[in-house]
C-alpha cells in the first residue's frame, strides 16, 4: 500500500510538523515490524516566502499561497500509484480564506483521502464552516483525537457518523523512553518541577502560571516553573518578544524570577521526553475553552507529570476520572492551593503522576498507529472521485425558498440596494433594477406558492416602479435613502428590466387592481422602447414583451415590436461575428444568457429560423466558455472578456448564474432536450458551491446570497441583486428538481414588516 501524506512537516518549526512526522514514523515502524509493506512519502506545506531542508521522505512541496502547486499536487498522486492521501488538516496551513485553496486539490484526487482534523470549531464563520465541510465530503474518512470533534462534525457540519473515527493523539513510548536512561536536565536536581511547553503566545495564559508561584514558593522555595519553547512565528512577526518580556517584567513584580526558567528554543523531541520524565507537575493555564485538541496535554500525561488545566475542551475530556486536576479560567490562587496541597500530600502527587502514566501507556504511537493502518485498510478499497460526492454536496433543496432575506432587505419605499454582510446598507440607497427584479420575483413566487406576502411585496416594488416613471413613459433609475430622486442617471438595462417585470405582471396579475397599473405602465413606456441602443435593453425588453403577448396574443403590434428587437439583436451579432468570435458584442460582459434567451423565446413567438439559428450558435460560444469543466465557470468582472484577449475568471457574479439558468429554461421550453434540462441544473448548482471554489453562494444562516466568487474567497456581503438572482435562479429551477409545489419555508412571520 502506498499512502501520501500532505501536511507540515520538520524543520518547519510548528505542532501540525511534529505530528505529521510522528504519525509518519509511527507508521513506517509498524509495516516493518509487522512486514505490512506500507511505502510512504510526505507532500510538504511551506509558508509564504519560506524553503525548507526537508529529509528525502518529503518529495515535493506546495506553497501555501499557490493555487497552481495544488492542482500539480492532485495530478501528482492521481499518477503516483498511490492507493491514499493522508491528510493533516489545520486553519492557517492552506491558503485561500479558511484554507480554501486545499479544495482545489482535493476536487481533483483519484484516490481515497483520510483527514485528520486538528481544529473542529464550534462556531466556525462561513468560510471556516463550508470549507471543513467540503474537505469532509471529499474525505473517505475523518479522524478526530476527542468525542466532543465527534460530536460536532454530527451537529454542526452535518457529517455522517459513518465516516467518523475517533483516534486519539499519539505520545511518544515513554516506557520504552526510560529504559533508555534519559538524561535529565541536571541544574533540576533536588528541585520540584512545574512545566509548561510549546509555541509561546498569550492565549496560552501562562501569567496566570507565574501570578501562582509567590503563595507556592513561599511554602516550597525549591519549586521552579519552567516555561519552555520558541515564541510562535505568528505572534513574533506581529508584536516581537512583547509577550515574552512582558512575562519577565511580571515576574520580577512578583519576586519570583528565580523560580522561573525560560527555555527559549524549539526543543528536540528527545530532550522534551527527557524533560517531561524530569518534571513533576505539568500545567497547560489557556485561556480559551474552545480548543479541542492539545498535543501538549497528551505528552505530559504520557510522561507521566500531574496535570494542572484550565477546563478547555480537551482538557476537560481528558483529565476526567482523576487523570488530572482542572481549575477556572485565570484563576491563579486555585492553581496556587492546588499545586501547594499536592506538594504538601506526596502521595497525591504520586497517585496524579501514576494515573497520568498509565493514561499514557494506551495513546503511545505504535498503538495509534495502529489505529490508523487498519482506517487505511478499510477505506483503501474504495474507488473515490468527486463525482460519487456531488449528489451529497450538491442537494439542491436541503433549504427551501425562504424570503426571509428578500423581507429584510425591503422597506417601506422598496428593495435597497447594497448590503453589509446582510445588514441593509442605507448609503446607497435604491434602485430601479432591483426593484423591478424584486417585482417579478414577487410575482413568480406568488405564482409557485399563492402565499399572500408575495402580493404585498409586489405592491411594495411596483409602487417604487410607478413613482419613478416620467411622463413620457422613461424612468429614472437611482433614488437616495432620503428619498431624493437622481436626474439624468437612465439606464436601458434598469427600462428593460423593467419592461419585463411589468410585462410578467400583466400576464399573471393576481388581481384586476395590479393588472391595470401593470399594465398601464407597461403601456406608457413603449414609446421608448425604439430609442434602446444596446443588446441587454433589447434582451431585457423581449423578455417583457413575451409575456405581455401571451396575456394579449391578439395584438400584433406587440409582436411586430418583438420581432423589430429580436431583428435587431440579431443585427448586432452579425456585425460583430466572425470566424472566432460568435457573439453580439466586441465583449462578454455580464448578464450574457439572457441574449439568447430572448431570441428563443422570439423564436417561440414567431417562428423566425433566423432568431433560432443565432440563438444556438451565440449558445454554443457562450458555452465554450463556461462550460470548460463539468460546472459553471463564468467570465469574472475583474476584467471582461474582450474580443482576440483573456479575460479574468474572478470575480463571477450571481446574475450571470442565474442568466443561464434562464437561457437553459428558454431552450428547453421549445425544445425539451435532455442536454438544456441538465446543464441548467448544472447552472444552478453554482450557487451551491459547484462552481470554481467549491463553496456555496447562497447562506443558509441568513437566505441571502453573497456578492460573487473572488479568487480567494467568498464576497460576503448578500445585496438585493444577488439574492433575488438565487432566488429567481431557484424558482426556475425547481420543476428541473422536481420539487414539491408545497415547498416553502417561514414567510407568515414577517407579515409585520409588511403591514
Amino acid at each position: 500500500m502506498k499512502v501520501i501524506c500532505i501536511g507540515n512537516f520538520p524543520p518547519r518549526k510548528c505542532g501540525i510538523a511534529t505530528f505529521t512526522q510522528n504519525i509518519v514514523s509511527a507508521i513506517q515502524q509498524a509495516s516493518k515490524e509487522q512486514s505490512l509493506d506500507i511505502e510512504l512519502e510526505v507532500i510538504a506545506m511551506n509558508d509564504p516566502g519560506q524553503t525548507y531542508d526537508y529529509p528525502p521522505i518529503v518529495t515535493r512541496t506546495i506553497s501555501d499561497n499557490v493555487k497552481q502547486e495544488y492542482i500539480d499536487a492532485a495530478e501528482y498522486i492521481n499518477q503516483s500509484n498511490a492507493d491514499l492521501c493522508l491528510l493533516e488538516h489545520e486553519y492557517g496551513i492552506f491558503g485561500g480564506n479558511s484554507g480554501l485553496m486545499l479544495i482545489s486539490l482535493l476536487r481533483l484526487l483519484k484516490v481515497p483521502v483520510v483527514t485528520t482534523f486538528h481544529s473542529i470549531l464550534e462556531k466556525p464563520n462561513f468560510h471556516q464552516k463550508e470549507v471543513l465541510k467540503k474537505v469532509a465530503a471529499y474525505s473517505s474518512g475523518l479522524i478526530v483525537m476527542s468525542q466532543l470533534a465527534i460530536r460536532f462534525l454530527k451537529e454542526i457540519y452535518k457529517v455522517p457518523a459513518a465516516k467518523i473515527f475517533y483516534v486519539e493523539h499519539g505520545v511518544p513510548n515513554f516506557e520504552q523512553m526510560k529504559l533508555k536512561s534519559p538524561t535529565y536536565p541536571t541544574h533540576w536536581k533536588d528541585k520540584r518541577i512545574m512545566l509548561t511547553f510549546g509555541l509561546i503566545g498569550r492565549s496560552k495564559g501562562i501569567e496566570t502560571a507565574i501570578r501562582a508561584l509567590p503563595s507556592i514558593v513561599k511554602k516550597h522555595p525549591n519549586f521552579c516553573y519552567v516555561i519552555m519553547g520558541k515564541t510562535h512565528p505568528h505572534v513574533i512577526r506581529h508584536s516581537g518578544e512583547e509577550y515574552r518580556n512582558w512575562l519577565i517584567q511580571l515576574a520580577e513584580e512578583l519576586h519570583v524570577l528565580e523560580h522561573i526558567e525560560f527555555v527559549n528554543e524549539y526543543v528536540s523531541e528527545e530532550k522534551l521526553v527527557s524533560c517531561l520524565l524530569a518534571a513533576d507537575i505539568y500545567v497547560t493555564p489557556y485561556h480559551n475553552k474552545a480548543q479541542i485538541t492539545s498535543g501538549t496535554l497528551c505528552y505530559a500525561l504520557g510522561g507521566g507529570c500531574a496535570v494542572f488545566s484550565t477546563p478547555y475542551w480537551h482538557a476537560e475530556e481528558l483529565l476526567q476520572n482523576g487523570n488530572g486536576i482542572l481549575f477556572e479560567f485565570g484563576d491563579h490562587e486555585a492553581l496556587a492551593n492546588g499545586i501547594t496541597e499536592i506538594l504538601d500530600e506526596p502521595a497525591k502527587l504520586k497517585l496524579l503522576q501514576q494515573r497520568a502514566y498509565n493514561y499514557g501507556k494506551t495513546i503511545a504511537w505504535p498503538l495509534i498507529s495502529n489505529a490508523y493502518i487498519s482506517i487505511f485498510h478499510q477505506l483503501s478499497v474504495l474507488a473515490v472521485h468527486h463525482e460519487i460526492h456531488l449528489e451529497s454536496q450538491y442537494k439542491l433543496f436541503d433549504h427551501p425558498f425562504n424570503p426571509e432575506h428578500l423581507i429584510r432587505m425591503t422597506d417601506d419605499v422598496g428593495m435597497i440596494q447594497h448590503a453589509h454582510g446582510c445588514t441593509p446598507n442605507y448609503e446607497n440607497g435604491y434602485c430601479l433594477d432591483d426593484n423591478s427584479r424584486a417585482l417579478l420575483l414577487s410575482m413568480m413566487a406568488y405564482q409557485r406558492f399563492k402565499d399572500p406576502i408575495y402580493i404585498k411585496l409586489s405592491i411594495r416594488y411596483l409602487a417604487f416602479i410607478d413613482h419613478m416613471q416620467h411622463n413620457d413613459g422613461s424612468f429614472n433609475n437611482f433614488m437616495t435613502f432620503s428619498k431624493e430622486t437622481l436626474e439624468n442617471d437612465r439606464s436601458e438595462d434598469a427600462f428593460g428590466r423593467t419592461i419585463w417585470a411589468l410585462g410578467y405582471l400583466v400576464q399573471y396579475a393576481p388581481n384586476d387592481s395590479l393588472f391595470q397599473l401593470g399594465t398601464e405602465l407597461f403601456q406608457k413606456s413603449l414609446n421608448q422602447v425604439n430609442l434602446l441602443k444596446h443588446c441587454r435593453g433589447y434582451a431585457n425588453c423581449m423578455l417583457g414583451l413575451y409575456h405581455y403577448i401571451r396575456r394579449f396574443p391578439d395584438q400584433e403590434k406587440y409582436a411586430k415590436l418583438m420581432a423589430d428587437l429580436a431583428n435587431r439583436l440579431c443585427d448586432e451579432f452579425d456585425k460583430y461575428s466572425t470566424e472566432s468570435w460568435h457573439w453580439f458584442e466586441t465583449s462578454m460582459t455580464y448578464d450574457n444568457g439572457l441574449l439568447p434567451a430572448a431570441l428563443y423565446k422570439a423564436y417561440e413567438l414567431i417562428g423566425n429560423d433566423r432568431f433560432l439559428t443565432v440563438a444556438n450558435i451565440s449558445t454554443a460560444f457562450l458555452e465554450h466558455k463556461c462550460f470548460k469543466h463539468d460546472y459553471l465557470s463564468l467570465i469574472g468582472n475583474q476584467r471582461w472578456f474582450i474580443m482576440n484577449e483573456g479575460y479574468e475568471l474572478y470575480a463571477q457574479q450571481p446574475i450571470d448564474a442565474m442568466a443561464m439558468v434562464i437561457l437553459y429554461d428558454c431552450m428547453y421550453k421549445l425544445n425539451r432536450s435532455k442536454v438544456a434540462s441538465d446543464k441548467l441544473q448544472i447552472s444552478f448548482k453554482w450557487f451551491l458551491g459547484f462552481n470554481d471554489l467549491d463553496l456555496p453562494l447562497y447562506d443558509t444562516d441568513t437566505c441571502g446570497c453573497n456578492d460573487g466568487i473572488e479568487e480567494f474567497s467568498i464576497n460576503r456581503n448578500q445585496g438585493a441583486e444577488s439574492t433575488i438572482a438565487y432566488h429567481l435562479a431557484w424558482l426556475i429551477a425547481a420543476p428541473y428538481f422536481e420539487v414539491d409545489k408545497k415547498t416553502t419555508q417561514r414567510v407568515l412571520q414577517f407579515e409585520r414588516f409588511l403591514n
